[in-house]
């Protein structure tokens, strides 16, 4: 016969109910911890630390289960713990960072300035590289026993590259809701008066004609270059214009690979000109996408004729390749010219930022904005000498819909 199960099962000399507790028990402290940490006080930090270290078991659970970067340092500055969190951020690991100097671990970093000030705390933010490219904030404080002893220091480094990531487009923001308001007054400020000489300089060209022919040439050639200040001006006005106040897009079921094709007929002269050779890798069926082909079209226009701008003869390409997944559809051109510096990587998407002689620099501005209205996003990879990659990506217009599986229904 079966006998009635306790509520208890033993294990050695440990019963598990009471693990089980014990390990609940732990869980709900580290709980409360974690929740806390935003909020401690470098006092009372300095009071837990204290504590803390004298249990180094519990210290380094409690350390390792963190998504915060924690480092504790002698005063000299060396490593003397480094949790799983902080060698992730710096790519290294405990075993190298151990005795190690922090400067060496986090290269830039000057321990002689950074404890300048005795019993001071410091917070500072950090751009690292490797093992990729995050912004980081540190907390640096003073850790001593409470006869004054000095313990060293702790070091708590956070993850903000999301929401530096978010500033940042808030700014950006900003920025174009001003520039949007500059637009306006640019619009009837300058429009109206180009308009006016343009008029007086066709008046001019024809009272030129009039006057002897000696005399016709030299102030042709004055008018000839009055009137290509006239229309380049024009130009970036309209361009301008256009990248702050785009029209709202004019949607209906479109072939990207039309487009595409339309858009290579029209730049073909240039580039037999130019000898450069197109290499087209298309996926063999796109979904119709919702697009508008005017806009589209001249986004794609002024892509190609970046990418073909760039390269120096001879042998230059242009590889143009389309993938389809689930949810996107991504159209990327890439090509073999000059490349783009690191400093202008940065100020791609500034108004009038180019590193062409006769360019406006709102192209790439402008392509972002279309992008962007049509519910897509624009991602640029560039070497300097070897080349450029645009991709652009489209969202499906059949979006489509996954059932995760079951969870638990929230108490309210």
């Amino acid at each position: 016969m079966f006998t009635q199960a306790t509520s208890c099962f033993s294990t050695g000399c440990v019963p598990i109910c009471r693990a089980q507790s014990h390990i609940a028990l732990k869980s709900a402290v580290l709980d409360k911890l974690l929740d806390r940490l935003d909020q401690i006080e470098p006092g009372e930090l300095q009071g837990l630390l204290s504590k803390l270290v004298r249990e180094k078991g519990l210290l380094q659970k409690v350390f390792e289960a963190l998504r915060e970067g924690v480092l504790l340092l002698d005063s000299e500055g060396q490593i003397n713990f480094i949790n799983a969190a902080g060698c992730r951020f710096f790519g290294t690991s405990p075993d190298q960072a151990q005795g190690e100097s922090i400067e060496q671990t986090i290269r830039g970093l000057e321990w002689s300035q950074l404890v300048s000030s005795p019993r001071s705390t410091v917070s500072r933010d950090l751009e690292v590289f490797y093992p990729e490219n995050r912004y980081l904030n540190f907390y640096l404080s003073p850790v001593a026993e409470e006869d004054d002893a000095d313990l060293g220091y702790v070091m708590l480094v956070r993850d903000v590259t999301r929401s530096k990531a978010e500033a940042e487009e808030e700014l950006e923001s900003e920025k174009i809701n001003a520039l949007t308001l500059l637009a306006a007054g640019v619009a009837h400020e300058i429009g109206n008066p180009l308009n006016s000489l343009s008029l007086h300089l066709q008046l001019l060209e024809r009272r030129v004609r009039d006057l002897p022919e000696g005399d016709q040439q030299s102030l042709s050639d004055h008018l000839g270059t009055a009137r290509n200040e006239i229309e380049r001006l024009d130009t970036i006005l309209k361009q301008f214009l256009q990248a702050m106040r785009p029209t709202t897009p004019v949607r209906e079921a479109a072939d990207l690979h039309e487009l595409l094709e339309k858009t290579l007929l029209t730049l073909k002269p240039e580039l037999e000109t130019r000898e450069i050779a197109v290499q087209l890798n298309l996926a063999d069926e796109l979904p119709s996408l919702s697009l508008d082909a005017a806009q589209i079209q001249q986004a794609l226009y002024n892509l190609i004729r970046n990418a073909y701008q760039a390269i120096s003869p001879p042998n230059g390409e242009i590889v143009i390749q389309s993938v389809v997944t689930e949810y996107e559809v991504t159209l990327s051109i890439s090509d073999n010219g000059s490349g783009i510096s690191p400093e202008m990587m940065g100020a791609m998407f500034e108004p009038f930022q180019t590193t062409k002689n006769s360019g406006t620099g709102l192209g790439m501005l402008i392509v972002r904005r279309i992008l962007r209205e049509h519910g897509g996003e624009l991602e640029v990879e560039s070497e300097e000498n070897v080349g450029t990659k645009v991709s652009l990506f489209f969202p499906r217009t059949d979006k489509r819909v996954r059932l995760l599986s079951n969870q638990a229904p929230i108490e309210v």
